[in-house]
């Protein structure tokens, strides 16, 4: 065993995923909400898909304690990284590995500044999709996994590929981290604007929309010293119609959360802001997003 315990931080569709499948060959902890806590603890964590199984593992609401040579997935909620960090800053040790494995740019930035040297902090990038609409059950279709490359990463990797998470280590994570987020910045939006499946949205009549997102975040990246693949429009359609899952931010909407549109389009907004280029679509995006969290939350209208 490499690590002397896991905890995956923030278990929610992905994060159970990443739990169950480390269980096999590690001690592994999921944090999460209550009700999925309860669920797990009492029945295991039923997961269906790419793979159907059962898993029993040990689940908690909260980090009470981090042993020695340990290592933390953080899969919360990009607007959620902050607070998790500060809930553990003084819990982590010097040879703590924190591996963030969320969506969205700046996150690690955010994990460092809190943690500072209490612990080493890596970036990763997973493809894996998952559904989460019931405690305790989880839906999951595999991916490949991209961690920064690094002598800790090494035996991440190698502990991952050995639980079946495809993992590889990655010379240039920024370039992956913004592919990913380009994709997301197509994908989870439309899928929670109308409530569809991923490759629903591959249709022909929002082309143009989906279009228009990426070229206003490929000119943003090329800003920020970015270099991307080129027909990168074509490349996002074909994964797209290959996606059967509901998305993440889909899921947020349908449950009535907040979603990380922040992170996503309104975080290529802010970036067009800070070097002069106009992002009128994902402005567009973030404020359909908007609209939809201040509905569910009552907020739209005043009495």
């Amino acid at each position: 065993m490499s690590f002397n315990k896991i905890f995956v931080l923030g278990a929610g569709a992905i994060g159970s995923v990443f739990g169950a499948l480390l269980s096999k060959k590690n001690d592994v902890r999921l944090i999460g909400r209550k009700a999925h806590v309860d669920a797990v603890n009492s029945s295991g964590l039923s997961v269906s898909g790419d793979v159907n199984e059962v898993f029993n593992l040990k689940a908690e609401t909260e980090i009470r304690e981090i042993p020695q040579g340990t290592l933390i997935i953080l899969t919360t909620k990009a607007h959620e990284t902050a607070g998790a960090i500060k809930d553990i800053k003084e819990l982590l040790r010097k040879d703590t590995t924190i591996l963030i494995m969320q969506n969205g740019l700046g996150n690690e930035e955010v994990a460092k500044k809190i943690a500072g040297e209490k612990a080493k902090v890596l970036r990763g990038v997973t493809m894996m999709a998952a559904e989460f609409f019931e405690p305790g059950k989880i839906r999951f279709w595999n991916g490949e996994t991209a961690i920064e490359h690094g002598e800790v990463a090494e035996k991440i990797a190698k502990v991952f590929n050995e639980c079946g998470l495809k993992t590889r280590l990655s010379e240039n994570i920024a370039r992956e981290i913004w592919c990913k987020l380009i994709t997301n910045c197509v994908i989870n939006p439309l899928t929670a604007i109308f409530r569809v499946k991923n490759f629903e949205i591959a249709s022909e009549t929002l082309k143009v929309v989906r279009h228009g997102i990426v070229k206003e975040c490929v000119q943003v990246a090329k800003a920020e010293g970015i270099s991307l693949p080129n027909n990168l429009e074509e490349e996002i359609d074909k994964k797209i119609v290959k996606y059967m899952n509901f998305s993440s931010m889909c899921q947020d909407i349908l449950k009535g959360e907040k979603t990380e549109i922040d992170f996503l389009n309104g975080k290529i907004v802010e970036l067009g802001r800070k070097h002069g280029i106009p992002t009128p679509v994902n402005e567009a995006i973030v404020g359909f997003i908007k609209f939809l969290e201040e509905k569910h939350n009552g907020l739209s209208r005043k009495d």
